[in-house]
């Protein structure tokens, strides 16, 4: 159940994240795209509008009737309102002379004069991109034509006619319409395809790591069940040690036992010293054996030390391999005063000695070797 929480909380957690950003990405892409789509609008409106007006100063030049070149531009541009940008003549008295709309003509032209003027400005889309934006529609009984803006006038030379460039606001809303609807269908599958990729990434690398997770887990709990029986077996036999030094015959036949092994091994005691005083020590006696500096030193049970100058592998070799072992190259332990076995780094152990705060580290190498000689 965690786990699927868990899963749903990261699902959700990507899916917001992608959203705010989402959020604030796609309203760039749609304005710094739309902003485009209108520079290029108003550079051919421009284009055009130019070009009409050399047109006609270069018919008036040539003597041709002024009304009949009205008429031709008339019936050339007719209907053009429909399309995303066309041209409409007016006089120097603000009257429409030609029209595509023909009911416009004679009419006083009417045209937003704070974009005309934004629109000299280098950063001309951008006004046009916010009046689309927040243009208002017209109402049904208005008689006001609201569906497009000049955004450029080209005075006809020698005569007292202007060319204007119209925008059709209707349709480049449209085409900023579909515009938005791309960017927002891209973003919505794009968004749909990462997340669940996420999700699924995650998913997947959450599962490797559970999976190593209780590999590990079995491979811990395998080994605390090892120390577990260690320990338990050192205790077991220690106090298989303290029954039988406290039963007579038997501690009797053990003795006969050790001093046999003893005298197989070459000796029963050790000689140390205090100071300057030579003491005998007996085996059962010995705590464990370190050597430090060059010194080897020896600690009995009682915590008493004192120091010999045979090396360790010396003193090992005259010890009972069943009683001592040798954990590392500082340290000789006596299976007597081992207090517990526990597991330290990795695949090491810590050996902790009876009434002194010593710990002996056995290496993995040497760790196996440490639980066969307890006969586990």
């Amino acid at each position: 159940m965690r786990k699927d929480k868990l899963y749903l909380l990261t699902f959700i957690s990507i899916s917001v994240i992608f959203l705010i950003i989402a959020s604030v990405g796609v309203k760039y892409f749609i304005k710094v795209s739309a902003n485009q789509l209108i520079e290029l609008q108003l550079e051919s409106s421009k284009r055009e509008s130019n070009e009409i007006s050399k047109l006609i100063n270069y018919q008036l030049g040539k003597d041709l009737d002024k009304e009949n070149v009205i008429k031709n531009i008339q019936l050339t541009i007719e209907n053009t309102q429909k399309e995303a940008s066309f041209i409409s003549v007016f006089n120097w008295s603000g009257k429409a002379v030609c029209h595509p709309n023909i009911t416009q003509v004679g009419q006083k032209v009417n045209s937003n004069q704070s974009l005309l003027n934004s629109l000299k400005e280098e950063n001309s889309s951008d006004q046009l991109y916010d009046l689309l934006i927040n243009q208002k529609k017209p109402s049904k009984d208005s008689n006001t034509n609201l569906s497009s803006e000049i955004i450029h006038i080209s005075p006809v030379l020698n005569s007292d006619l202007i060319i204007a460039a119209h925008i059709n606001l209707d349709k480049l809303s449209i085409e900023i319409s579909k515009l938005k609807k791309s960017f927002y269908t891209i973003f919505i599958l794009m968004g749909v395809l990462i997340i669940f990729s996420s999700f699924l990434a995650v998913r997947i690398i959450g599962s490797y790591y559970e999976k190593q997770l209780e590999l590990k887990n079995s491979n811990l709990e395998s080994e605390l069940i090892n120390l577990s029986k260690l320990n338990a077996d050192l205790v077991d036999y220690q106090q298989k040690v303290v029954e039988n030094n406290t039963q007579p015959s038997i501690k009797e036949s053990i003795e006969e036992n050790n001093e046999e092994a003893i005298s197989d091994s070459g000796k029963k005691r050790i000689l140390t010293y205090i100071r300057n005083e030579l003491v005998p020590i007996h085996i059962s006696e010995i705590s464990y054996i370190y050597t430090e500096d060059t010194i080897t030193y020896v600690i009995t049970s009682n915590d008493k030390k004192s120091t010999t100058n045979a090396s360790l592998d010396e003193l090992l070799a005259n010890l009972d391999a069943s009683l001592f072992f040798r954990a590392n190259r500082q340290f000789i332990i006596s299976i007597t005063s081992i207090k517990k076995i526990i597991k330290y780094g990795n695949s090491q152990l810590k050996i902790l000695i009876q009434d002194t705060d010593v710990e002996i580290i056995i290496s993995k190498n040497k760790a196996s070797e440490f639980r066969q000689w307890l006969n586990i």
